[in-house]
């Protein structure tokens, strides 16, 4: 069975007013001075943390590294007088603070507005391989069905304290940046990392790292990095996403292996695609991810689980996925929580303070 870990980035609240804080710098040295050993990294902007799983076989064992990692990072966020929110954007207005550093510095001074305002919160999900040629025919294969992922995870209504209309307008600010977004099908490995080369030798981009496809292989591990994802509000949401995407990554072998090309979906089609899933979230149609017509969450969500239940099936994944998805379309995703409580009066601080506790779980 694939081994799959998780990578969230998560904001740093005031928990009183719900506003940003810039105190990644003290939640790092904090978690670095813990016996425990807590993967904590810093990102872009002073206002938020990010922390990776271990590869896990089991999505049970998954869940407890993601509710842990949470508690550790809140815990270290306290003492640096924060907490920390699983929201993709603040609600509420943000002046972003850039980390220190020569490549964040390379950043802003090379992209200016479009860096400076890159304070986003991501969910990454790693899925093992077993070579690059793998991979990369996993990549050919799982296109049409990252905006699901997207619609699933959708995090983010509010921006600079104003309701944008998106379910994710995360995915809109961060297809800002001109690496990216949905690509095309490569081929090979060794036509993937030959356009990858090409990219980075224009100057344009600092490094590799900054190839953002909505997946790619990871210039880390042997993996497939899936990227197309809010952070969830709910720590059992990165579990779905992990399941989905590890029979994904099983099913895009699979096919692989028996001679069954990528599907041809033109790449202008797939950006549209991904702009749905932003836009609608799970409250209105999303495009079909076999005929690219408008259908609802529901229909667009089971041609998926067609799609990879045989693999849910073999990985013990079926049940989970099944209740998980039926508890998002009836609760709602992260933006729409958000919504609602916003709409019974809260205003954006109150919105952010029940983000913060629905965070940990409670």
């Amino acid at each position: 069975m694939r081994t799959v870990g998780v990578e969230e980035e998560l904001l740093l609240v005031d928990e009183g007013t719900g506003e940003p804080l810039t105190r990644a710098a003290a939640v790092l040295a904090s978690a670095d001075a813990a016996p425990r050993e807590t993967s904590v990294e810093s990102e872009l902007h002073g206002q938020q943390i990010e922390f990776a799983t271990r590869p896990c076989a089991d999505l049970g064992e998954l869940a407890n590294e993601i509710r842990r990692l949470r508690a550790d990072t809140d815990r270290h966020a306290r003492g640096a007088g924060a907490r920390i929110a699983a929201v993709a954007t603040s609600p509420l207005p943000v002046s972003p603070q850039v980390n220190e550093g020569e490549r964040y510095r390379w950043i802003m001074e090379k992209f200016g507005s479009t860096a400076d305002e890159q304070l986003t919160c991501g969910c990454h999900v790693h899925v093992s391989v077993d070579s690059d040629e793998e991979g990369v025919a996993v990549l050919d294969r799982i296109r049409p069905w990252l905006p699901q992922l997207l619609a699933l995870s959708a995090n983010s209504p509010f921006w600079q304290g104003q309701e944008t209309g998106y379910g994710s307008y995360r995915a809109r600010v961060w297809n800002r940046w001109p690496s990216a977004g949905p690509y095309g099908v490569f081929g090979s490995a060794e036509e993937y990392h030959a356009q990858v080369a090409a990219m980075v030798a224009t100057g344009v981009l600092h490094d590799e790292g900054m190839v953002y496809f909505d997946a790619r292989l990871s210039h880390h591990w042997p993996t497939v990095e899936i990227r197309v994802a809010d952070v969830c509000l709910d720590p059992r949401t990165p579990v779905l996403l992990a399941a989905l995407s590890r029979a994904l990554v099983d099913t895009a072998a699979r096919e692989a292996a028996d001679g069954v090309p990528p599907a041809p979906v033109p790449t202008s089609v797939l950006r549209l695609a991904s702009w749905q899933a932003a836009r609608s979230g799970l409250d209105s149609d999303l495009l079909h991810p076999l005929h690219h017509t408008p259908a609802p969450p529901r229909e667009t969500l089971d041609a998926l689980l067609d799609h990879v239940g045989e693999a849910l099936e073999a990985n013990g994944d079926l049940a989970r996925a099944r209740t998980e998805l039926d508890r998002l379309l009836g609760e709602g995703n992260g933006a729409r929580v958000q919504r609602e409580r916003y709409a019974k009066g809260e205003g954006l601080g109150e919105v952010v303070r029940e983000c913060v506790r629905r965070t940990a779980g409670d």
